[in-house]
């Protein structure tokens, strides 16, 4: 589609509505890898991703596999980032596609992401209910049933989402610093003595190898493993020079995340050898990485391991907890929720009632998972993570596919790399991934294909309801929220905020109205 031409003048940009409400921070891009790579959960993934790919994908060869996905999104992240700035709000992935195909598919991915984040929160609650009762049992406690533990999770959760967000940072900050440490010791001491006596594994590095057993179902699960990492957008309001704290925390995420996966996987293999790794993560695979701690630092570091894990979840879920509030924060501000979802505290400058609203809907499904019985692991967390792996790669092929459209249209940026063809070559990974899950998603969620036809039925039921309700809510890329909205202001130069916001209105509002003529 050929650019549209040039106006002598924008129009005059319209008054923001009164009620609509900004978050506001100085959260640096550390503080925000700290939320992303918390949510991705690094040791929940080494204990329960990595004896996965290894027994049903691609065997000792699995950690390349990280690699390899790891590409695939940083060629996602830089048209992400390059449209980044022309996107600014909360909005994250429903605002970069109602910016690039326009209101309908924007809100529908807004409801799509809803359900998404809400599925990976509630695997995480089965999940880290289970083992805090595991835990407890191990050491000579009670057995509790798993949502009790699961509840109060919520409960801390809820507190720490309510106060202002850089309180949730130091909180994920510690228990981030915590976990990694001690995988990472794990790590070295493998790497400097060669594990247990089989000697550091190569099997990485072998083509035939790679490309030997279940690739696409190994691919499946180390796509998934990186859910989280492109939430560095969701903080954009409380991020300080965003345009730049934003792009380098999601780079910085990327690789970081990518090259903890790929080095702890490879650890976990050669502690054991090639052969002797694939068959014990086939016999015993959700005790394995456990059981290798243990035998590499001792019962002290199985022991730390084992409380880690149950932090980790922890930090995993309070950093979904963020992403839903803002999202639901988002989405009331734009008018497709209401409106008091939108509205930041006065002190905490936090979006308090979605974090509240968002605490409601995770105690909801926790009352249903106990009232019906469901297993916390092989149904809560399976069918929930399942349900959010083939959530997130439909976001992020949408979003790839909104990034090439509107550089397409705007010409706001032509660099060639960052707006065509880095983006391209992104979404035709992301469209491999998403096929492989489809492919292999009865596999992913351990259950009957009846079972993954009904969860893609949610998936793409919350999408075309979300498309359905433009209509009602009037809902247009430009009113999109804005960190520009008036709103509360904490603690920074006044008139500094007032200089950069007076800026970023006129491009946001010339922006939007170009736009808005563009996809009618």
């Amino acid at each position: 589609m050929s650019a549209p031409a040039p106006r002598p003048s924008p129009p005059s940009p319209s008054p923001e509505p009164a009620d609509r409400h900004r978050l506001r921070g100085t959260l640096g891009a550390g503080s925000i890898v700290f939320m992303v790579v918390a949510a991705a959960a690094p040791l929940t993934v080494v204990a329960g991703t990595v004896p996965l790919g290894l027994a049903a994908g691609n065997g000792a060869a699995f950690p390349m596999t990280f690699v390899l996905c790891a590409v695939v999104l940083l060629l996602f992240a830089v048209g992400f980032c390059a449209m980044s700035r022309h996107v600014p709000g909360a909005g994250a992935f429903y605002a970069y596609v109602a910016r690039g195909l326009g209101a309908a598919p924007g809100l529908g991915s807004a409801f799509l992401a809803l359900v998404t984040y809400t599925a990976v929160q509630a695997a995480v609650y089965g999940y880290l209910g289970a083992t805090v009762d595991a835990l407890v049992q191990h050491h000579g406690g009670p057995a509790l049933p798993w949502y009790l533990y699961a509840a109060a999770a919520l409960v801390v959760a809820g507190v720490l989402g309510y106060r202002h967000i850089e309180l949730s940072g130091r909180v994920l900050g510690t228990l981030l610093v915590a976990e990694v440490a001690i995988v990472l010791v794990f790590d070295a001491v493998v790497a400097a003595t060669g594990g247990l006596g089989s000697g550091r594994s190569t099997a990485l590095f072998v083509p035939s190898q790679f490309l030997s057993g279940s690739l696409g179902i190994a691919i499946m699960f180390a796509i998934a493993s990186f859910i989280g990492f492109e939430a560095t957008a969701v903080f954009r309001d409380e991020a300080r020079d965003p345009e730049r704290t934003v792009p380098r925390a999601t780079y910085l995420a990327l690789v970081l995340i990518g090259a903890f996966y790929t080095l702890s996987s490879w650890a976990v293999v050669s502690a054991w050898g090639d052969d002797g790794a694939v068959a014990r993560a086939t016999e015993d695979p959700g005790n394995m990485i456990v059981t290798t701690i243990t035998a590499v630092l001792g019962p002290v570091g199985g022991d730390l391991a084992q409380v880690l894990l149950v932090t980790s979840l922890f930090a995993a879920l309070l950093s979904f907890h963020n992403v839903l509030s803002r999202y639901l924060f988002a989405l009331g501000n734009a008018g497709s929720m209401p409106p008091a979802l939108g509205r930041s505290h006065a002190r905490h400058a936090s979006p308090h009632a979605a974090s509240a609203a968002q605490s409601g809907t995770a105690l909801a499904l926790i009352a249903v998972f106990a009232v019906t019985g469901m297993d916390p692991v092989t149904q809560v967390f399976a069918w929930m993570a399942g349900t959010a792996t083939l959530g997130v790669l439909a976001l992020m092929a949408l979003t790839c596919a909104a990034v090439l459209v509107f550089f397409r249209r705007s010409r706001v940026d032509t660099r060639f790399w960052h707006t065509a063809l880095a983006p391209a070559l992104g979404l035709a990974g992301l469209l491999v991934c998403l096929w492989l899950t489809v492919a292999n998603f009865p596999t992913l969620i351990g259950g009957p294909p009846a079972l993954a036809l009904a969860i893609g039925g949610v998936l793409v039921a919350a999408f075309v309801l979300g498309t359905v309700l433009t209509r009602f809510t009037g809902a247009r890329p430009e009113t999109l929220p804005s960190p520009d909205a008036p709103g509360t202001v904490t603690g920074n130069d006044t008139a500094h905020d007032t200089a950069h916001d007076t800026a970023h209105d006129t491009a946001h509002d010339t922006a939007g109205t170009d736009l808005q003529e563009e996809t009618r």
